[in-house]
């Protein structure tokens, strides 16, 4: 796992449930994220170190197994006021890169107030209404019907297809949050990052992301574009 600001994200979300050795705290990391990429000492800890000089975590000693004392990493009230901070205003790339949302999801659910959360998944819901492809001829997206090769055909159909379940998905939960909240969170905010929080932006979903980002008007079946 090679994303800073995701193995961040991780860190400070595990912690939030409950303090967790160093140990512990990578091999949760590596179960949400380590199919992409392994977490290692070499990113692990120099993180850990970042975040304990900023305030966010603490270290401490308990009693390990024979004896042997263990160090063990609790989010402090500041670490945890940075979670809520980086999930209520997630990053652009959180948004528009399935793999970095997917991780982004697994601690959505800490944010106390549900209109925040219906702001991130307006923010997704919007940024697969921006077209783009694997593929592009003159700068314009291919559709699957027009590509020749049948490995190329497959990889736009199934990401078409990965692309409606996550729509249907993201719709059914913000109908609930809408109801939950009363329509509250319905306006895309102007991020930290630059431009308008829903706007898909540069970094789009690269070839190894499985969302695809096809015209909703159109129904197109369109992969997702290249990071950019």
């Amino acid at each position: 796992m090679g994303e800073p600001i995701m193995l961040t994200l991780c860190i400070l979300g595990f912690l939030a449930e409950e303090p967790l050795h160093a140990y512990e705290l990578r091999a949760r990391i590596s179960g949400l994220s380590g199919h992409i990429r392994p977490v290692s000492d070499g990113a692990l800890y120099p993180a850990l170190n970042r975040l304990r000089a900023a305030g966010f975590l603490e270290r401490h000693e308990e009693p390990g197994r024979a004896g042997t004392p263990r160090q063990v990493l609790t989010l402090t009230d500041a670490g945890h006021t940075e979670l809520l901070r980086r999930l209520a205003d997630p990053a652009e790339v959180e948004i528009t890169d399935r793999n970095s949302f997917m991780i982004l999801l697994a601690f959505l659910g800490r944010l106390p107030d549900p209109a925040d959360q219906l702001r991130v998944l307006r923010r997704r819901l919007a940024f697969y209404d921006q077209p783009a492809s694997y593929f592009y001829a003159d700068s314009r997206p291919l559709r699957a019907a027009e590509m020749t090769d049948r490995f190329r055909r497959g990889m736009l159909s199934i990401a078409a297809e990965t692309k409606r379940a996550d729509m249907r998905w993201l719709r059914q939960i913000i109908t609930e949050l809408e109801q939950e909240t009363g329509g509250k969170g319905d306006q895309p905010r102007t991020d930290a990052h630059g431009g308008t929080a829903h706007a898909g932006g540069d970094a789009r979903l690269g070839p190894a992301d499985s969302a695809p980002t096809p015209s909703s008007a159109t129904g197109d079946e369109r992969a997702p574009g290249r990071e950019g």
